[in-house]
């Protein structure tokens, strides 16, 4: 009798992903996991998307994307060709041969971490696992979440990662509204728990991205991405500092950045803003000060930056009353017109958004706000809904006390409102190369202006 060698897990699944015949799943379709689900069925995968939201996943199957880096043509599309299927069920991921985690990792009111997210999908996705398949932690997060918090639940299946199942770390690059930066052209980490999971977790990636880095486990790609973040953290923390010294020492900020950035070498240039919002940095510094709280450890420049950026809401917000005040205007009772209220510019994302710190405190002094964004179909601020305003024109300007930019949308005229407004407060520079008839005052600049210098180039 002949014994006939049957292809073990690994190299089975390994040819599916080589050859783009494989199933994949994606949970959560934010804004990271619809696009990532989406270049998946444009390289010829079938796949299947989950999330909770059933109002999302009926919009999605419509045909219709609430993620602006995903249009609905390109959703039609992928609809029509059959590749993409979106769906609440976790149970339709049963065919999948590797599923990919893009669920939310926010932080607690008490700002620990908030895992609740990845455990609930991880034991959602439990009933349906199968030998053969592959499971990808995308979702931002400590180090040691991959190993200490999927792991073991695989394994008390029954699972042998490594021989018969396979995981490993990728994190998410995602950067909403980029228009250079994509899942193409951005390298992927990826870091598995065994060599195995890792060459199989870059057969998956390389078929959307075209540069896949191996690192040696989950921690280090999870390292590296709080690493990213928190650079970016501590560098926005450290010239947010120095606007608030500019201001006092009477000098513009953007000035200083626009001379230091001509240096060729060792510097990067950062600019300052009414504080920090999305997904990222706000966030994820935060998750590796909280994993070694434990250890006896300080992440000293991580908690100042923190305490930085964090105070901008309540800086800028005592600017604009200053500014009102100068003009023989009591906060109490003015009208105030923010003025972009995304977290950064030309997106809808208001998540951590320092626009709802400044409403809050605005709001609190007794000011009367109202907002204007594109983007942005409704804007709440800790609770209480800010009225929006459709349209920007001369009488919209005219009838409020002051403005206060917050995002540096593309799409608004910003030469109008300085043609009509009263009082602008810039926490972006984006009045720097105009003039107007307003009185301006730019946050790291401690001199009001008629007419603005040049906007560096930063």
């Amino acid at each position: 009798m002949t014994t006939i060698a049957l292809p073990s897990p690994s190299a089975t699944l390994a040819e599916r992903l080589e050859t783009c015949t494989a199933t994949v799943g994606v949970v959560g379709l934010g804004y990271v996991g619809l696009p990532l689900a989406m270049a998946f069925a444009e390289a010829g995968f079938n796949v299947c998307g989950v999330d909770v939201n059933g109002r999302r996943v009926d919009l999605l199957a419509s045909g219709r994307s609430d993620i602006a880096d995903v249009t609905s043509r390109r959703m039609k599309e992928n609809l029509k060709s059959g590749r993409f299927r979106p769906t609440t069920r976790y149970s339709d991921l049963a065919s999948c041969d590797a599923i990919v985690i893009c669920v939310p990792t926010p932080l607690r009111k008490n700002r620990d971490p908030d895992l609740s997210c990845i455990v609930t999908a991880t034991e959602s996705i439990l009933p349906i696992a199968k030998p053969g398949q592959c499971l990808v932690l995308e979702s931002t997060t400590y180090p040691g979440t991959t190993r200490e918090v999927v792991l073991p639940r695989l394994e008390e299946r029954g699972f042998h990662v490594g021989r018969d199942y396979f995981l490993a770390f990728s994190p998410e690059r995602t950067d909403p509204g980029n228009e250079t930066f994509g899942i193409s052209n951005t390298p992927k980490i990826v870091g598995g728990v065994t060599p195995t999971c890792t060459r199989l977790a870059t057969a998956l990636y390389s078929a959307v991205a075209e540069q896949v880095i191996q690192v040696s486990s989950p921690e280090a790609a999870e390292m590296a991405k709080l690493l990213e973040n928190t650079f970016r953290a501590v560098n926005i923390g450290l010239v947010n500092e120095l606007a608030l010294l500019c201001e006092r020492l009477q000098l513009d900020v953007w000035e200083v950045i626009r001379a230091a950035a001509t240096k060729p070498f060792g510097f990067m240039p950062f600019v300052p803003g009414p504080g920090i919002g999305g997904h990222c940095i706000p966030i994820d510094p935060l998750y590796l000060s909280w994993r070694v709280r434990g250890m006896d450890l300080k992440t000293r420049f991580i908690d100042i930056a923190d305490e930085v950026n964090r105070a901008m809401p309540a800086h800028v917000a005592a600017s604009v009353a200053d500014l009102l005040n100068e003009h023989a205007r009591a906060v109490r009772g003015s009208t105030i017109l923010l003025l972009g209220v995304a977290y950064k510019r030309d997106v809808g994302d208001t998540r951590e958004s320092p626009a709802i710190d400044v409403a809050r405190l605005l709001g609190e002094r007794g000011a009367h706000l109202a907002y204007f964004d594109p983007h942005v179909e409704a804007f709440h601020a800790d609770g209480f809904l800010v009225p929006r305003i459709a349209r920007l024109d001369a009488g919209t300007l005219r009838a409020f006390d002051a403005v206060v930019i917050l995002a540096d949308h593309g799409c608004i005229d910003y030469q109008l409102v300085l043609e009509e407004s009263s009082l602008v407060f810039d926490a972006r520079n984006t009045t720097a190369s105009r003039s107007g008839k307003a009185l301006v005052r730019r946050l790291g600049s401690g001199v009001e202006q008629l007419h603005a210098q040049s906007r560096p180039s930063v």
